[in-house]
């Protein structure tokens, strides 16, 4: 996880055939992500995680719905929404799970991840009733209490379906001690991702694979001749 560049974001609850898979897995993205704000189960997760794992490429679940818990995954992404008006979102989903699971749970396969939403039109916003009223201010601030304060290994900036702005993602990547910027929303090129990838430590690329393969394919040798 510490050396990901490319990440493509997989969505349980939506198709894609045997071959984009097969191609998507052969790629040479760093790992696949599966993952989803809506629609998201038990079974259309186990599903993809099986069919996913034909292929030796790690594959790694963003948990948003504890019934969806699918075990077999190499990690357990965590979200912490941290400008969530929900704050089910931020701690009470959490507590939920925890006193359900955590007497189980092998943490050493879990990574909590401190989320920003930054998109307000998005399904997740919507769901976690983000405050996206942030300035630059804002963003680095919230970025330094998953960092420093909560020490998380990853900081995830969601503008999901959007490009984002990318002077305000590499700020936030400069100012990082020890976490990894995840940045995540409207690469569908090889040109948006060698600009995300200058400015975040991994990029993920999701809604593109579902809209044009071929230019989520061609994502990864962009990002990867940037190593």
């Amino acid at each position: 996880m510490e050396e990901w560049k490319h990440v493509f974001k997989l969505d349980p609850d939506r198709e894609i055939g045997d071959e984009a898979l097969e191609r998507i897995c052969l790629s040479g993205t760093d790992a696949v992500m599966v993952g989803g704000s809506s629609g998201v189960t038990f079974d259309n997760t186990v599903d993809l995680l099986a069919r996913i794992r034909r292929y030796e490429v790690p594959c790694v679940l963003e948990v948003s719905d504890t019934e969806a818990i699918v075990p077999g995954f190499d990690l357990f992404m965590i979200p912490i929404v941290l400008n969530a008006g929900d704050t089910q979102w931020i701690v009470g989903r959490h507590q939920q799970a925890l006193k359900e699971y955590g007497a189980i749970l092998d943490w050493d396969e879990l990574v909590p991840e401190g989320y920003i939403i930054l998109n307000g039109d998005s399904t997740a916003a919507k769901l976690t009733e983000a405050d996206v009223r942030l300035d630059a201010k804002d963003v680095e601030a919230y970025a330094r209490i998953a960092d420093r304060l909560f020490r998380c290994p990853i900081i995830y900036l969601e503008y999901s379906g959007v490009f984002g702005d990318m002077e305000l993602v590499g700020r936030v990547k400069g100012l990082l001690s020890q976490s990894r910027l995840f940045y995540g929303g409207g690469i569908d090129s090889p040109e948006k991702a060698r600009e995300a990838a200058k400015a975040a430590h991994t990029v993920v690329v999701g809604n593109v694979v579902y809209d044009d393969l071929e230019r989520a394919l061609a994502t990864v040798p962009a990002v990867m001749e940037m190593r």
